[in-house]
């Protein structure tokens, strides 16, 4: 039931980029700090805690995430470490609904630029074996997935040049977006003209500004039950709608290998337990580990029509407002830059889009902040992936 929503009454995160000279309970340190002073509660009122990073335990040799959050806590509640910010929160809300918990925190953090050369090839951690021997690299799921999309739906000539330039804009749309968020890692606006050059100049579909980079930082939030809630904070955002769904490892095994189908499941479950339409979302912050993945998410998640997201983005950004229009409603999609430009510390990823959102909601984003019928939004959603669309999270948020 949605009066059962847990809410998020604070939330934090640091800059995102290359902090080679702190450490990583320096920059949780800070993300946390800023969720609890923003919520009006302190460490002391903590049930529980939820943590994610993926190779904290490579990059700095911290095994044991959970007792190394006790210690910087000093608290010795039930504490779980999990990869993604999306899997932490979604174990939260299980905590809070269940009625187990009452005030619980949820951090992420990583430090991947500490070992870039060990990073590259720990990634492959997240794809199947057989494209590890094969020599697959991260980004070459992307171009197969690029091409399924190409040939089935049949692009070609003059509509090749428009889906190309499509893909194009949506980095400059989340760089410009990024020029108004303090927290990013590119701050600095792009042409279509660069990306395109650059993926000449890689010889490849998809080049540099294609792709999200590798970040450093941390992001934080504290989710309590909505009675809670309701004394804490004048202005609370309900997590009302939180899922997740899987497909196989093998992107080439997949029966569906020009989308996700871990993406769809999940937002359809998230909108059932929400009990909202798809057309009342407002705001969305998209997983753009690539450019393409923009693209497919809009449709994966039901926004637009397969295989003509790339349409409504091509349309969309001729006269660009700030918004994509799909078939005559406005979405607003990756307000503070998405991956590709906020930045991709990925433990601490889905922390960053809670944040914007929640932010958003609250009408608290500043100069980025957008606005529907003269008023901040009134819901949004947040999709998460873990490895190549192998796990799917989608969180849906609303300020009722």
């Amino acid at each position: 039931m949605k009066s059962q929503s847990p809410a998020i009454i604070g939330v934090g995160r640091t800059k995102f980029g290359e902090h080679y000279e702190r450490d990583p309970e320096k920059l949780i340190e800070e993300a946390g700090l800023q969720a609890l002073d923003s919520a009006g509660v302190t460490r002391n009122d903590l049930d529980a805690c939820y943590f994610s990073d993926y190779f904290l335990q490579i990059t700095n040799k911290i095994g044991l995430e959970e007792g190394f959050l006790s210690e910087l806590l000093e608290l010795h509640v039930p504490m779980e470490k999990v990869r993604s910010f999306s899997s932490a929160l979604l174990n939260a809300c299980h905590g809070v609904q269940s009625g187990k918990y009452d005030i619980v925190l949820v951090g992420g953090v990583e430090k991947m630029t500490d070992r870039w050369d060990k990073i590259r090839d720990d990634l492959m951690l997240l794809e199947d074996p057989w494209s590890y021997y094969a020599g697959c690299t991260p980004e070459a799921n992307h171009e197969l997935l690029l091409r399924g999309y190409v040939k089935k739906y049949g692009i070609s000539g003059e509509q090749l040049e428009k889906f190309n330039i499509a893909l194009a804009q949506i980095s400059v749309k989340n760089h410009q977006n990024a020029t108004q968020n303090p927290y990013a890692q590119y701050t600095r606006a792009i042409t279509v003209d660069k990306v395109l050059k650059a993926r000449t100049k890689a010889c490849k579909s998809l080049g540099l500004f294609d792709f999200a980079p590798i970040s450093d930082g941390a992001s934080a939030l504290i989710l309590t039950s909505p009675e809670t809630a309701k004394s804490c904070s004048d202005d609370p955002v309900y997590v009302l709608g939180s899922s997740s769904a899987t497909d196989y490892i093998t992107f080439p095994s997949r029966e569906e290998r020009t989308g996700f189908v871990a993406s769809k499941l999940a937002m359809q479950a998230a909108l059932k337990q929400a009990k909202v339409d798809i057309g009342d979302i407002q705001i969305a912050e998209l997983y753009d580990q690539s450019t393409l993945l923009e693209m497919i998410s809009l449709e994966d998640l039901g926004f637009a029509k397969r295989g003509k997201a790339w349409l409504d983005i091509f349309n969309s950004c001729k006269e660009y407002c700030g918004f994509y229009e799909i078939e005559g409603k406005k979405l607003f999609v990756n307000g503070n830059g998405g991956l590709k430009a906020d930045g991709n510390p990925l433990g601490a990823t889905g922390g960053a889009q809670i944040f914007e959102v929640v932010k958003q909601l609250r009408g608290e984003a500043g100069s980025r902040q957008v606005e529907v019928n003269g008023d901040a939004p009134r819901m949004g959603c947040v999709s998460e992936l873990e490895g190549f669309g192998t796990k799917a999270y989608i969180h849906i948020l609303g300020r009722s």
